[in-house]
């Protein structure tokens, strides 16, 4: 089968700020000063113990300390070359809100000049840049204030986007204020799993609420700023499934895919020229007496294979989310689709495989338009903070030493991209 891509397809991985830069002065790297024993210690409890075993740093306190991470605040133009090298033309990584306005109201023109240079680097090498403003991490002071629970920092997030998007208007094409606000404000505001670790329904009402209005301020913003802009968010998609025939499992299934898929693209449709979809597994409900949200997801293996995180690899997943974005209309671009896999045993091929049904939902008429594997680098995972034990890069990091390898992944993606997506001319295969 022919699985070429079309013609100008956009190539690439992403990264985020807090992840990989290092030295990051935020909420984040607050909270992770204040859990870092505690999470060591349970560590036994929340993994298994195959994880355990292979993975025992993650019994060091340190491992959920993002300190220095991977220095590619000061590596940037070496990862940036590798990245050219695997044949990417185009990069996904955000900017740190907590570096261009340390003090409310006080911007640091070093730190903007800084994030100019990467995008100029960016730009050199031929690499479309794809601009995430907020990954997650607030500054210091918006955190103190009650961060996104707060309406107060919608508007000041919007002033930052204005100062960011007149600094770099002519460098930057795609832009996307927000990173997957519904895993945030799920996991930081009401299960408390994350920054700022708030169990409250009501403060993950408020939080969403004023994340919505945030995206469409800046869409408004960015549309005055420059036409050209174009302007998405991305969101973690659900690939939904009953984990039996039972009815109630069916229909809970249908009542669970509005809420976490549909009614997101319903709420940010008039406030996006594209979407970013987030695939990484299947999730299987199955309703049980007193479950919570995330206990109806059986973890049961449904699937043939699974990560060191242990969630479950299903390619097929991929291409029934696009389809389901699809239905929107609007340009699509896979903005992370990625796999803890350390021995990178299984990431060469689970790039390929997705990227299969990937040509398949395009081939039926979704317009998608780019793919961006997660990760760049191995880095500092931070959903639920893992910390530096899952390695999802395509290069690996030595975290002693800081030195970069490419690993045979990245060889394998680098050549499907040669092809532009024609798998089948890899000669790697032969």
């Amino acid at each position: 089968m022919n699985t070429k891509f079309p013609k100008g397809f956009l190539w690439g991985a992403a990264t985020s700020a807090h992840q990989v830069e290092g030295g990051t002065v935020n909420n984040w790297s607050e909270w992770e000063k204040e859990n870092a024993e505690r999470l060591a210690k349970g560590a036994a409890r929340k993994w298994q113990k195959w994880q355990q075993e292979k993975f025992p740093e993650m019994f060091d306190p340190q491992n959920y300390i993002s300190d220095k991470a991977c220095d590619h605040y000061n590596r940037y133009e070496e990862d940036f070359d590798l990245a050219k090298d695997g044949g990417h033309n185009a990069h996904r990584f955000s900017i740190e809100w907590s570096r261009i306005e340390p003090e409310e109201g006080k911007f640091d023109e070093k730190e903007i000049e800084h994030y100019r240079k990467v995008l100029l680097a960016l730009r050199e090498r031929g690499i479309e840049p794809f601009v995430t403003l907020w990954h997650w991490t607030d500054p210091v002071w918006i955190g103190e204030m009650g961060a996104w629970g707060n309406k107060e920092t919608g508007k000041y997030f919007l002033r930052y986007a204005e100062r960011v998007f007149g600094e770099y208007k002519d460098l930057v094409k795609f832009w996307m204020p927000l990173n997957e606000p519904g895993t945030e404000v799920s996991l930081g505001y009401l299960f408390g799993n994350q920054p700022p670790g708030l169990k409250s329904q009501l403060a993950a009402n408020a939080a969403f609420k004023n994340l919505m209005q945030a995206q469409k301020d800046i869409y408004k913003l960015a549309k005055s700023v420059s036409h050209d802009f174009q302007i998405g968010c991305s969101h973690f998609m659900f690939d939904m499934k009953p984990a039996n025939r039972l009815p109630w499992n069916i229909l809970a299934t249908k009542i669970l895919d509005y809420f976490a898929n549909y009614r997101f693209f319903k709420t940010f449709r008039d406030s996006c020229d594209f979407f970013g979809v987030q695939y990484y597994q299947p999730f299987f409900v199955n309703l049980k007496l007193g479950g919570h949200f995330w206990g109806i997801f059986e973890n049961k293996k449904k699937c043939e294979g699974h990560s060191d995180l242990d969630w479950q690899i299903s390619p097929e997943g991929i291409y029934h989310v696009l389809k389901k974005a699809a239905k929107n209309g609007k340009p699509i671009y896979i903005t992370e689709n990625g796999i803890a896999d350390n021995d990178d045993t299984r990431r060469g091929e689970f790039i390929e495989e997705h990227l299969r049904f990937v040509n398949k939902a395009i081939s039926e008429g979704a317009d998608v338009r780019g793919y961006f594997h997660w990760s760049l680098l191995d880095n500092f995972e931070f959903v639920e903070m893992r910390g530096f034990w899952p390695r999802f890069g395509l290069i690996e990091i030595d975290y002693k030493t800081l030195e970069r390898k490419p690993r045979k992944s990245f060889y394998a993606y680098k050549e499907i991209i040669k092809n532009n997506g024609n798998i089948d001319h890899n000669p790697d295969k032969e």
